[in-house]
């Protein structure tokens, strides 16, 4: 791979659900309440839809119709071929925490995860439900007590799941409906958090935190370590490969024309107070050798 990133877009309060669409990079900054869309170099930036309570996953029906995460009231969004935007799924009462990121898959079925707790407060840490949200807007509690279920990648009928604060990557399998089969690991770091763990004791227990993800054609998984300042690639349950960038990494997608560029989120914290005040925010890309 390139050995030294390359700034694609700077300027940003706090970038996240990074998506290859149609010949461009999307990303959403949270506290601008923008999504934005961009050439890989970085050119042509354009704002794609403005989402007041703070976007996060972003994702396609199979019609071609933005789905994207509102995440302070719960809800999918989704635009219109006028660009409004309108409620696809209200999922408040499924939530413990900020709705977060989201995948949707080819048949428009949306997995979208929560923080199970008020992070920015620092509350105590509570395990999250993973929701699937399918194309008419039904919505269903696909997994239970995860560990923040963050980033997803769909490697062939497997649902992989970052758990930021599990230490691990979760796989499950997914059936024709939609449906998820028991939970088993795909890669594991360290132990679980101890039960009734504190905000500050569960962070300092944390070795790895799995952030966003990105899958390539090998069945390998990058992920964005939240709390290791690099992206790391799993396969056959250990880290092979990684990319140190010195500073924060919480998303992460493949892209490019070739397939072989790794976009990554950046950004020196992920605390709203720091960054909500601050446009520090990168996104950053290497070139890796396995294309997504």
């Amino acid at each position: 791979m390139s050995s030294e990133p390359n700034v694609v877009l700077e300027g940003y309060t706090f970038l996240e659900g990074p998506r290859w669409h149609e010949g461009r990079i999307w990303v959403s900054d949270f506290y601008t309440g923008q999504v934005v869309s961009a050439r890989a170099d970085g050119s042509d930036v354009r704002v794609e839809a403005e989402v007041p309570n703070q976007p996060s996953g972003l994702g396609w029906l199979p019609d071609g119709r933005l789905l994207v995460v509102s995440m302070k009231d719960r809800r999918i969004l989704r635009r219109e071929a006028d660009g409004s935007l309108v409620v696809h799924a209200d999922l408040a009462e499924y939530c413990g925490g900020h709705l977060n990121d989201m995948l949707v898959d080819p048949q428009g079925r949306a997995y979208a995860g929560n923080f199970g707790f008020d992070l920015m407060a620092g509350a105590d840490p509570e395990l999250a439900d993973l929701v699937r949200v399918d194309p008419d807007g039904t919505v269903t509690v696909a997994a239970r007590d995860l560990w923040f279920p963050n980033g997803m990648v769909l490697l062939g009928d497997t649902l992989v799941v970052n758990e930021t604060m599990g230490n691990r990557i979760s796989a499950f399998d997914v059936a024709e409906d939609g449906s998820l089969g028991p939970r088993r690991d795909f890669a594991v770091f360290d132990e679980l958090p101890p039960a009734g763990t504190d905000l500050q004791t569960l962070l300092s227990h944390t070795k790895v935190g799995p952030d966003g993800a990105a899958g390539d054609s090998e069945g390998g998984v990058w992920f964005a370590d939240a709390f290791g300042q690099r992206a790391a690639r799993v396969l056959d349950g250990k880290i092979v490969d990684t990319v140190d960038v010195g500073t924060g990494v919480y998303a992460c997608a493949l892209g490019g024309e070739d397939g072989r560029t790794l976009f990554l989120c950046t950004a020196p914290s992920f605390a709203e107070h720091e960054r909500k005040a601050a446009r520090e925010a990168q996104l950053l890309s290497v070139t890796v050798s396995v294309p997504a």
